[in-house]
């Protein structure tokens, strides 16, 4: 999926646990890419039975909506693991390589602790919808359980690609923010 990407993926070295979690971060940016294209593909067809057929559709705008999200949260490990979110390094590259590695172990550690607690809330979110039996309010009627279980799995898969990362600086098989020494 990263063949010619321009992104740095985190290293991983000799560390199984390290070579896991990139396995599972990888598997989580392509169940992400193939929601997007079952999304892409559901639009087309719901623009196909609306304009075309001039019939009606019941569960199509539902299911993009909620494959779109689900994409969103399943893909965080993905786009961590390639660093490819937006980066501002300026103050990094401006410190000595020790400030560096604090900086990054400070960042990493606060991220996990955010994370863990967002976590926390989308677990019980999602199993208050699942005891409770929720359903949306539309004419397909799909039980809430199902999409809401995206949260506490993309979030639960974003701490351990975090940790991962932490893990990987730590033990020095990763530079801190992914930058050489200078």
């Amino acid at each position: 999926m990263a063949g010619n990407s321009s992104a740095v993926a985190a290293h991983t070295g000799d560390n199984p646990f390290l070579k896991a979690v990139a396995a599972i971060s990888t598997l989580a940016g392509w169940a992400s890419a193939s929601m997007i294209v079952a999304a892409v593909a559901i639009t087309c067809q719901m623009i196909f039975i609306r304009f075309v057929l001039n019939g009606s559709t019941v569960w199509q705008t539902e299911a993009v909506i909620y494959l779109v999200i689900a994409a969103t949260l399943v893909g965080l490990p993905y786009v961590q693991r390639l660093r490819g979110h937006v980066n501002v390094d300026l103050i990094p590259l401006s410190l000595p390589r020790r400030a560096r590695f604090v900086l990054c172990i400070v960042t990493l550690s606060i991220s996990a602790l955010i994370i863990s607690v967002m976590l926390y809330y989308g677990y019980e979110y999602w199993h208050f919808a699942w005891e409770r039996g929720w359903r949306s309010d539309t004419v397909w009627g799909v039980r809430l359980w199902i999409p809401y279980l995206s949260i506490p799995v993309g979030f639960g898969l974003l701490l351990l690609q975090i940790i991962a990362d932490l893990v990987a600086v730590l033990t020095g098989v990763d530079k801190p923010f992914g930058l050489e020494d200078t």
